[in-house]
């Protein structure tokens, strides 16, 4: 009798019948590396720009959020690691195909940059401060005087962490609710509309605060075009595709995607800010939260979701 073996990778655990390995610290990870980066962006284009002073809040306060959301986030990461101990490996290459590789490096450029913008600032946010080390002042003066530099580096590598919270889901072949090329832009736009909220909610003047209202309003409409373009790119796909997008439409995950997502998330804030802008007596702060809470609820959707769906042979 002949003997053969069939090596299968059907009823794997955690794999088949569908993904149950990334869990919320992922979703956390992306919302606040997106944040992050977000924040980063309008802080080094405001310096650039030399608007400091009209912009404080973009430029001093809010970025003191930028290394305490990236280390929360790595913090997360590495906890939702199976193996990690071995997280050191990640910094032994760069693949350059591999997008993992691609936002390791860029973290772990990025953090220390984020210190050193928040540093700078320091004696502006506690005037009293007194370095008790001389070489502290020479590295805040050198970190000032150099700070437009310090700008345009951080802008490209902003935008590559922002695009790369999507792209590491989009890379995923096998997932088709993750294969779609548009979720790289998607994923930074809704980084720079979360990091606008956060802005909003720290902001004092009115200027500021009408400022990155006017923003969010572009950054939510683009938004939502790209999301439409997602959900139509998904119909036009094949039956992989098409199955996929179900869950966010008459599935499981539709009234997340449409109550917590687009409504509360997307429409309502879009709305009150209109409104607003237009000369309405309304709280910016409740359209900032809810952006806040529906860039973090798109990540989880988009996490959770994306793990349910597989192609079949």
């Amino acid at each position: 009798m002949n003997e053969e073996l069939f090596i299968s990778g059907r009823n794997i655990h955690n794999i088949d019948p569908h993904l149950e390995i990334w869990e919320f610290p992922i979703a956390l990870y992306l919302f606040l590396g997106g944040l992050a980066a977000g924040i980063l962006l309008f802080a080094s284009i405001a310096v650039l720009l030399d608007k400091e002073e009209k912009l404080p809040t973009t430029t001093i306060w809010a970025p003191i959020i930028a290394p305490i959301a990236i280390v929360i986030g790595l913090v997360a990461l590495v906890f939702d690691l199976s193996h990690k101990m071995f997280v050191w490996q990640l910094y032994l290459a760069i693949r350059i195909e591999s997008p993992m590789s691609w936002g390791a490096w860029v973290l772990l450029i990025v953090t220390p940059l984020s210190f050193l913008w928040v540093f700078s600032d320091l004696r502006k946010i506690f005037p009293k401060l007194d370095w008790k080390f001389p070489v502290l002042y020479k590295l805040e003066a050198f970190i000032r005087e150099h700070k437009k530099f310090l700008a345009m580096v951080l802008i490209p590598l902003c935008l590559i962490l922002g695009i790369y919270t999507g792209i590491l889901l989009s890379a995923f072949n096998a997932r088709p609710l993750w294969n779609n090329a548009i979720l790289g832009p998607l994923f930074l736009t809704s980084g720079l509309s979360t990091a606008a909220a956060a802005i909003i909610l720290l902001a004092k003047s009115d200027y500021e605060k009408h400022l990155f209202s006017k923003i969010d309003v572009g950054l939510i409409i683009i938004e939502i075009g790209l999301i439409i373009h997602m959900v139509m790119g998904y119909y036009a796909g094949g039956e992989a595709q098409i199955d996929a997008i179900q869950i966010l439409i008459n599935g499981d995950y539709s009234t997340m995607f449409f109550v917590f997502l687009v409504g509360l998330g997307l429409l309502f804030p879009l709305l009150l800010e209109v409104l607003e802008l237009w000369g309405l007596k309304l709280s910016v702060i409740i359209p900032a939260i809810l952006v806040l809470i529906g860039g973090l609820v798109f990540r989880i959707l988009m996490v959770d979701a994306g793990q349910l769906t597989r192609i079949l042979y």
